[in-house]
């Protein structure tokens, strides 16, 4: 079979609208229209503007709620956390899909974190969510033993293996802790089974991953719900993927056959990235197709940042444009560093920083610093015009 042969541009506004970032935002979807359009909503802990999570349906969709995300996720048993990329809200309809992921995680027979007893601890969990309901691990008696917060306590252990292995259920969040419930209460009776093979399970994700990232590599759809490469190699041709070649990529790579059937056109949001955004999430194919270099550095040392802490991308017609770290203070929205590729991204940044600052209900917008005084100021004038 010949593969059709893309253009780096082709694929760069494919991959965007296959992410919700090209045309008309499906506002009758709505929240549950984009996690399931993903596939998958990545969690993390850090929150400036605010958590990833809330990020994701905010950069496709604008001004949502943040409580009417928070409800649209975690209602009407709508969606479960568990692995994908990294921790994941996931739309209920994939649990059997994962069943692959609980069978080896059983199979496995434990986490880093070791259970003095696993019998009796495992049973003292279930028995306490059968009886009172969905818990969080403090109540469930403690998610710690004091001292750092990675010395967990024996129960956080039980209950976190439990939701490895599929026996408990994550249904919601809740001030950010983990929200615990057994599977019969959690998941819908005709999602409720392991019935699946892991070939089968696979197959699925494979085919997910490329509808959500609409055209990718063997190392682009491995990584989108962290396969394995020979996993992908195993199920490519039964996922109804279809072989491409892209200008300028070095690798085969696949597409949705959907997301081939007609041009890519349409109104590109203009809008700031969580780096966890599922656009972004891969840098090596963040390079590939929009020739720009991102790394999240929350976790080194602040003399040694480039960027800032949490530097979110600027994505502006079509293509990232800069990036902003942001931070709040009072009612002001402080732009603590930015940077922008071409004098021209100066609108766009400023568009995006006056939405994200009325988003999170600030008032104003400071930009701190910038990349040099030039754009400091042409953002700053940009700002005082809107």
């Amino acid at each position: 079979m010949t593969a059709l042969s893309l253009s780096a541009d082709d694929a760069r506004r494919i991959a965007l609208r296959s992410q919700g970032f090209l045309g008309a935002p499906d506002r009758r979807g709505g929240v549950r229209g984009v996690l399931r359009h993903l596939g998958a909503v990545q969690l993390d802990t850090i929150s400036v503007l605010a958590r990833s999570h809330e990020l994701i349906p905010y950069a496709r969709l604008g001004a949502v709620g943040r409580d009417t995300v928070e409800r649209a996720y975690w209602s009407d048993r709508h969606a479960f956390e568990y692995w994908s990329h990294a921790a994941c809200i996931l739309p209920i309809e994939e649990w059997p899909h994962f069943a692959f992921r609980r069978r080896a995680r059983r199979a496995r027979g434990h986490r880093w974190h070791v259970l003095q007893d696993k019998e009796r601890s495992t049973r003292a969990v279930l028995d306490r969510l059968k009886a009172d309901g969905p818990l969080t691990s403090t109540e469930l008696g403690g998610a710690k033993n004091g001292g750092e917060w990675f010395e967990w306590s024996e129960t956080k252990i039980a209950v976190e293996w439990l939701l490895d292995t599929g026996e408990v259920v994550c249904s919601e969040r809740r001030g950010w802790k983990r929200v615990y419930d057994l599977p019969e209460r959690a998941v819908p009776d005709a999602l409720l089974h392991d019935d699946l093979d892991d070939r089968e399970c696979v197959r699925r994700l494979v085919a997910l991953a490329g509808r959500s990232l609409g055209v990718g590599t063997r190392a682009d759809i491995a990584d989108y719900h962290r396969l394995k490469g020979e996993q992908v190699d195993a199920v490519i041709s039964d996922s109804g993927l279809v072989p491409v070649e892209v200008e300028g990529w070095t690798k085969p790579a696949w597409a949705d056959p959907a997301a081939l059937a007609t041009a890519p056109r349409g109104r590109h949001r203009t809008t700031l990235l969580s780096p966890f955004d599922s656009l972004v999430w891969d840098r090596p194919r963040t390079e590939r197709i929009f020739g720009f270099t991102h790394r999240l550095e929350a976790y080194v040392p602040k003399p040694k940042r480039i960027h800032g802490y949490f530097a979110m991308p600027l994505l502006a017609g079509g293509r990232l444009q800069g990036r902003v770290d942001p931070a709040r203070e009072g009612r002001t929205l402080v732009a603590r560093q930015l940077s922008l590729t071409s004098p021209k991204a100066a609108g766009p940044m400023a568009l995006a920083l006056r939405e994200a600052a009325e988003w999170v209900g600030c008032q104003d917008v400071r930009v701190e610093r910038a990349g040099s005084p030039a754009e400091a100021a042409a953002v700053t004038a940009e700002l005082a015009a809107l």
